[in-house]
């Protein structure tokens, strides 16, 4: 079905779909786990709005191109445009919280880092963000104090919390927004921790901002 931005109790978001604005390693665990270095600065890359798809409906995944890979984000939904903005103005413009799975075809990554070309088609496919409904921003008491976590199949996959973030959720938009505006509709994707893996179709998945927001989903 056709992804539009909502709200967790079934309220419209009157905001259109826009682009999705992800950073790479923001966890150094994460970093650690593909043997990547640390980067000194916001890792950004961008997923087209023809990417999203909703998190709580069974998606597809891509046959015949390797392995596709979930990630588990804390996703921003930006409620009012940003240019050049301070960690204040930030704050402001965020309409809600929820959850995305930036899914990755890893081997073909891994192809195109070796290459020194962009990741975009591993990264920017359709159906490669998968992105729930969302809270609204006063309900997430503290953005740098939020565990999340992801179930496959029972199985415990990811289980880490915001503050270990290497770029905070304002200070990153604050970044974002001095590189490239952010619009109303807009996501921000801010990175995810350690524990990503492949997934397959037949797989269910648990997925949460502890005490947040949680739901279930699966592979087709």
């Amino acid at each position: 079905m056709p992804y539009h931005h909502r709200y967790a109790s079934g309220a419209a978001v009157d905001l259109p779909l826009g682009k999705v604005v992800c950073v790479g390693r923001n966890y150094a665990d994460h970093a650690a786990e593909l043997n990547n270095p640390v980067p000194t600065v916001p890792m950004l890359f961008i997923k087209p709005a023809t990417s999203v798809v909703p998190l709580e409906q069974p998606f597809a995944i891509p046959a015949g191109q390797g392995r596709v890979h979930f990630e588990t984000e804390m996703s921003i939904l930006i409620g009012k445009r940003l240019k050049g903005a301070d960690e204040q103005q930030a704050a402001a413009a965020i309409a809600g919280v929820g959850l995305a799975l930036d899914l990755t075809l890893r081997d073909l990554q891994d192809e195109l880092k070796r290459q020194g070309h962009p990741w975009e088609k591993s990264k920017g496919f359709d159906g490669a963000c998968p992105l729930s409904a969302f809270v609204p921003a006063d309900q997430v008491p503290d953005l740098q104090n939020v565990q999340l976590r992801l179930r496959v199949n029972d199985d415990t996959r990811q289980d880490g919390n915001s503050r270990f973030m290497l770029n905070p959720v304002l200070p990153l938009l604050s970044y974002i927004s001095n590189h490239f505006t952010l619009e109303p509709g807009d996501v921000v994707l801010t990175g995810t921790p350690a524990g990503v893996g492949p997934i397959a179709s037949g797989d269910r998945l648990d997925v949460e901002l502890v005490d947040i927001l949680s739901l279930s989903t699966a592979v087709l």
